[in-house]
């Protein structure tokens, strides 16, 4: 490998995208170790690490999460530290009461809540003149019957959410009485806005916007998590690209993506921000573009164009829905457009991941939760009254 540039250090090993940015720090020089509360098998099986490093829950355990953490970053001295999950939250928290804040990849835990927000982020979007539907916040029943004479005009989601979970588009009365939103946790109603959905994922360093990508996802889990990519057309993309360097001058150094809507009219519609990796990270191929872009290494802005399918949810969940939606071709031909983005021809990684997701379906039943509520219980952060 050659002279080995210095340690990063990549949480939230749990997720794919973790793997495809250890592929691509590893490939630029960089010795890489990984950490997760719940660090699986295809971390380990992968061989992208030269450590793989176990820490306490954030959720479950703060205080033992802040010590594990602080311990790891003074053993390790990375050069960066580079956050994938929802633990990003609480490792800005975390960074606040050490000093490496400075190597921690993310903004200020402030700017990270105005982004995570349902409702901050729509608000920031008007000051910066992007396009985005109104919303308003309701946390109380009162507010919520305000809003209920024009429900199937509107999308109703809890002001701190993932995956798509606890969304309602154009709820009948029935529904909307199910909805009890509170002090504690709001829940904003958006103006409904119909057409396609797509995704962008960017790097912001200093301000500037350094790597980007623009995808849509054909195959979905029911919750709405997306396990097949596919980059947009390159005029939509340029649109996009152009609004998320307005974004990354308010992000200043971090990763952030935005979940939109493309109307009839091919008008994008920005609707929530996730101010952490997600899917996009493997439209870069696992290659060193990324970590460039998080160093300052890359000339100009990275983009990622890797078309991608994550195997063992491809096979799991994008075979049945096939041979029962009748997309048997559209499938084939998924599959024969991208690549296994946890493989990338290594057979431990694709072998792990299909242990992982076992284990993570197994904890999910056992709990009476989704698999999305299970992959992120132990590390999402809804809201400041999280913080330790």
């Amino acid at each position: 490998m050659g002279r080995v540039t210095g340690r990063v250090l990549i949480t939230g090993a749990r997720a794919p995208a973790a793997l495809d940015l250890a592929r691509g720090f590893a490939g630029a020089g960089y010795e890489v170790h990984l950490a997760d509360s719940r660090p699986g098998l295809m971390a380990r099986l992968s061989g992208q690490a030269a450590g793989l490093h176990r820490h306490a829950s954030p959720v479950l355990e703060p205080e033992a999460f802040w010590r594990d953490i602080d311990g790891l970053v003074r053993a390790l001295e990375p050069v960066l530290i580079a956050p994938v999950c929802e633990e990003v939250f609480h490792l800005a928290h975390a960074a606040e009461r050490a000093d490496w804040a400075q190597r921690l990849f993310a903004p200020s835990s402030e700017l990270l809540d105005r982004l995570h927000s349902k409702f901050r982020f729509i608000d920031l979007c008007e000051t910066l003149g992007l396009p985005a539907p109104t919303t308003r916040r309701i946390a109380s029943r009162a507010e919520l019957a305000e809003a209920a004479g024009s429900a199937s005009e509107k999308v109703f989601k809890a002001e701190y959410s993932r995956f798509g979970a606890d969304v309602v588009i154009g709820p009948s009365a029935a529904r909307l009485a199910r909805i009890d939103p509170t002090q504690a946790r709001p829940w904003v109603v958006q103006d409904r806005v119909v057409g396609r959905e797509a995704c962008f994922y960017a790097v912001a360093l200093g301000g500037r916007l350094t790597a980007f990508s623009a995808y849509e996802a054909a195959w979905r889990l029911r919750g709405g998590a997306g396990y097949a990519f596919t980059s947009l057309e390159t005029s939509m993309q340029d649109r996009l690209s152009a609004m998320a360097g307005r974004l990354a001058g308010f992000v200043g150094t971090g990763q952030f993506a935005c979940d939109l809507i493309i109307d009839a009219e091919d008008r994008p519609w920005l609707i929530e921000c996730n101010p952490r990796a997600t899917s996009g990270v493997h439209l870069f191929g696992g290659a060193r573009g990324l970590a460039d872009a998080m160093t300052g290494q890359g000339v100009g802005t990275a983009v990622g164009d890797h078309d991608g399918w994550l195997g063992p949810a491809m096979w799991r969940y994008g075979l049945p829905t096939a041979l029962w939606q009748g997309r048997l071709a559209a499938w084939r031909a998924e599959r024969r457009r991208g690549q296994d983005v946890i493989g990338r021809g290594e057979k431990g990684a694709a072998i792990g991941a299909v242990f992982d997701s076992a284990a993570f379906s197994l904890r999910a039943l056992l709990a009476g939760q989704s698999l999305e509520q299970a992959m992120t219980a132990d590390i999402e952060w809804n809201g400041p009254g999280d913080a330790s």
